[in-house]
């Protein structure tokens, strides 16, 4: 392969910021303008979303849980009174005996048996199919192939990093699980080079968020719901707005602050099966569960509202010199390094501010950095990451989704499933585990043994890294003892690992 001076650059373009090269001819468009085709992508308009009229709005994936569960409820019913009545004694033999001569000598008029009754045959109880799991599998394939098909990935690498930073888990309940796909493709791909305030209103008004942090159960002490029924706040979903989303722990904000905006956002809920207060499935503000009159929250006071209070002091949020500091230092842990050189996170930090959180200006301010360019490659991509990657340098594609869920649960990281509201980690450490590595060197033995492109090792190896490949790591892979060897140390190897 003939490549240009750039070849690194463009080799670090790739990686860096997207999920590597498909192979040949990739890596010599990437060399020949490396910042270029990055930019080039975020040019392009809708870039991120993922409109596919297979896909349902949230609000009708919830209609549609509702009448799944409905339906299961149901079943499970019929299915408990089959098995009573399968369990009930059976007639005594001689009443059964006494009866069936009754019966043949009434005049030869028809009448039904007690032995032909029990001899019926059982109908069986149908169960609803799983829209649930349905929904997981295909909004799951729509995400993988996008990111397969992508010329670089850059947008879908953002998409993921914005997920987990919003993130929200489908272990949580049915709700969260229906409308985990959903939540990505309203909240997050359509202002990943949007205004960060623009995302973080979307977010927390999104149904899956509101049920997955608990808010739709929490009611304001004050409210008419909670002075009739004594119930009161819950504080999960404001304390992890202050923490995970905005401005991060430690930033000044004190217990007395969380208490506030819980009270502030008490009654953004969903409505539920009978749509009392609206369409069923949908974000709702309930004034009969909100907390009444002013709030005062870091220092400035908001007065009694609607769903204006809240939305207030979300952009407020936004605003804050610690949300700015806080983001600014999450991507470039994710992009650069563990630890960030900080004249470069206060760079990020200050386009951020000056562009009211303009989270395109800050894309294209981390890809015009220095450090972007000149620091070397030195995370380890997440097993999500590494699947992609790998698939895209050739590996196996497969036609079912279920592969790719075995491969991430093997190595710890289940699809929209994270540990916590935290979101997965994004440090070396979290996956350099012997256990992780020994479980990513299975999937890479196993996708080896089978892969699909027809060149030998070393010709993909060259393909995707050209002269950026280390001389280790070119007799490795050229030294290897069979064809599938030389594929399982071409995918372990630094250029297929780091990002």
């Amino acid at each position: 392969m003939s490549l240009t001076k750039n070849s690194k650059a463009g080799f670090i373009a790739l990686n860096r910021f997207g999920y590597g090269a498909h192979g040949d001819g990739d890596l010599a468009a990437a060399a020949s303008d490396p910042r270029g085709i990055l930019k080039s992508e975020i040019s392009q308009p809708g870039i991120a979303l993922l409109d596919d009229p297979q896909f349902s709005s949230t609000t009708v994936l919830l209609q549609k849980l509702y009448a799944f569960q409905k339906a299961t409820q149901m079943a499970r019913k019929a299915k408990v009174a089959a098995a009573s009545a399968s369990a009930a004694p059976a007639p005594d033999a001689a009443k059964v005996t006494a009866a069936k001569v009754a019966a043949a000598t009434n005049n030869g008029a028809p009448q039904m048996q007690p032995d032909a009754m029990m001899d019926k045959p059982k109908m069986a109880v149908r169960q609803p199919p799983n829209i649930v799991q349905q929904t997981i599998q295909a909004e799951a394939q729509a995400k993988i192939q996008r990111a397969l098909g992508a010329r670089v990935g850059l947008a879908e690498r953002l998409v993921a990093f914005w997920s987990n930073h919003f993130c929200i888990s489908l272990r949580k309940s049915q709700l969260v699980a229906i409308a985990a796909g959903s939540f990505e493709r309203e909240a997050i791909r359509p202002h990943i080079f949007g205004h960060f305030a623009d995302m973080l209103l979307a977010v927390e008004q999104h149904p899956a968020m509101l049920n997955f942090l608990d808010n739709a159960q929490s009611i304001g002490p004050n409210s008419p719901t909670g002075l009739r029924a004594k119930r009161g706040l819950n504080e999960n979903l404001a304390r992890e707005i202050m923490e995970l989303h905005t401005m991060g722990a430690g930033s000044g904000y004190t217990q007395a602050d969380v208490t506030s905006f819980a009270k502030v956002i008490t009654g953004w809920s969903i409505v539920g099966p009978p749509g009392k207060l609206g369409t069923p499935g949908s974000f709702v503000f309930n004034r009969f569960i909100h907390e009444p009159g002013p709030q005062t929250i870091l220092g400035k006071s908001y007065p009694q509202g609607d769903i204006t209070q809240g939305e207030a002091a979300l952009r407020d949020f936004s605003r804050r010199p610690a949300t700015a500091h806080f983001i600014a230092t999450k991507l470039a842990q994710h992009f650069i390094a563990d630890a960030p050189p900080p004249a470069l996170v206060a760079r990020l930090a200050d386009t951020f501010t000056k562009t009211d959180g303009d989270l395109r200006a800050v894309t294209l301010a981390l890809i015009d950095a220095d450090e972007s360019w000149q620091l070397p490659l030195t995370k380890l991509r997440s097993p999500y990451d590494f699947l992609i990657a790998a698939t895209r340098a050739g590996a196996p594609l497969p036609m079912q989704i279920g592969p790719y869920f075995y491969a991430l649960r093997l190595m710890g990281m289940g699809l929209w499933a994270p540990p916590g509201p935290n979101g997965w980690p994004d440090t070396n450490a979290a996956w350099a585990s012997p256990e992780g590595m020994k479980q990513r060197l299975d999937i890479a033995a196993r996708w080896a043994s089978v892969w699909q492109s027809g060149a030998n090792p070393s010709q993909v190896l060259e393909a995707l890294a050209g002269d950026y490949a280390s001389r280790e790591t070119q007799q490795a892979v050229a030294r290897a003892p069979s064809r599938p060897e030389g594929f399982a140390l071409l995918l372990m190897s630094p250029e297929l690992q780091r990002s």
